[in-house]
């Protein structure tokens, strides 16, 4: 009794970003724990193959067997929502990963050399930057086919030159500081002051880039699926599962858009508080000021 009241105490005098932020990670855990343990559940028979369309009845409302009832098709509304988590961040995390895995170094060299070098990339990713990223994505979509892997790479694209001008613009603002210069004097060569100096000091602000495009990508991953670009038709996915269930508003059937809409808002609202506590981390004027 005595634990939940300092609980409570503790929680409320927190600030409205990092009391979202909390909601953000419990929301995050929740749907990570759901893609893990997925698989086992349907193993101990606690959800349905969300492949399965013979053993139900097509459109079937929700019901005790059902939870979130049955599309028209006959797949379990309950299951493959939940299984729908695990396309969603087996490609978010890929994506956001690969994006930071490019756009990070580049930016560490651009600003570091300056020169040629930072002009050339400066102007290569000023041209990505400049088309829309929903309509990159589904370009490269479509050229790349259907997967796991070629979604992720369509989706990476668009967030590859925000890293990038964040880390050039920290890099340009920090390589004049004095302890690089002494790093410079004691002969430490460009990729041991890149490395070991440069890489702490600029990559402060890459976790909140990071969370938000987490969240974009959701959307953009559901863009994808709901044009049919995203991954095979089989394959559990919010956004494919919405634009089967389209059709099904004008015949009275609202459980096959409401709840795969619902899991997809949830995960992108919950990636968005943290993405905003974060940037209160490592924002001092922020934080003060609030």
């Amino acid at each position: 009794m005595i634990t939940s009241k300092l609980t409570i105490e503790r929680f409320s005098r927190l600030s409205l970003a990092q009391k979202l932020m909390c909601i953000g990670v419990l929301v995050t855990l929740f749907w990570l724990f759901i893609a893990l343990f997925a698989p086992i559940l349907q193993g101990i028979g606690l959800l349905q193959d969300p492949r399965d369309l013979l053993s139900n009845i097509p459109g079937e409302s929700p019901s005790l067997r059902h939870w979130f009832g049955t599309n028209v098709r006959g797949y379990d509304v309950f299951s493959r929502t939940l299984f729908g988590s695990q396309a969603a961040l087996k490609v978010v995390f890929l994506a956001t990963f690969l994006s930071m895995l490019i756009g990070v170094p580049l930016g560490l060299i651009s600003g570091y050399l300056g020169g040629k070098v930072d002009k050339v990339l400066l102007f290569f990713m000023d041209t990505i930057y400049t088309i829309p990223g929903l309509l990159l994505s589904v370009t490269l979509a479509f050229i790349l086919g259907r997967g796991i892997l070629n979604v992720a790479i369509a989706v990476s694209i668009a967030y590859i030159p925000q890293y990038y001008r964040i880390v050039r613009n920290h890099t340009t603002s920090v390589k004049n500081e004095l302890f690089i210069e002494a790093a410079k004097a004691m002969g430490a060569t460009p990729t041991r002051v890149l490395s070991r100096y440069l890489f702490l000091n600029v990559i402060q602000s890459v976790p909140v880039v990071f969370t938000l495009n987490a969240a974009d990508a959701i959307l953009v991953l559901g863009g994808l699926g709901f044009l049919g670009l995203g991954l095979p038709e089989e394959v559990p996915e919010w956004g494919h599962d919405l634009k089967e269930a389209l059709p099904d508003l004008s015949t009275g059937i609202w459980w096959t858009t409401l709840f795969p809409g619902m899991a997809m808002t949830s995960m992108v609202v919950g990636l968005s508080f943290v993405g905003e506590g974060i940037s209160e981390m490592f924002n001092p004027t922020l934080r003060n000021k609030r």
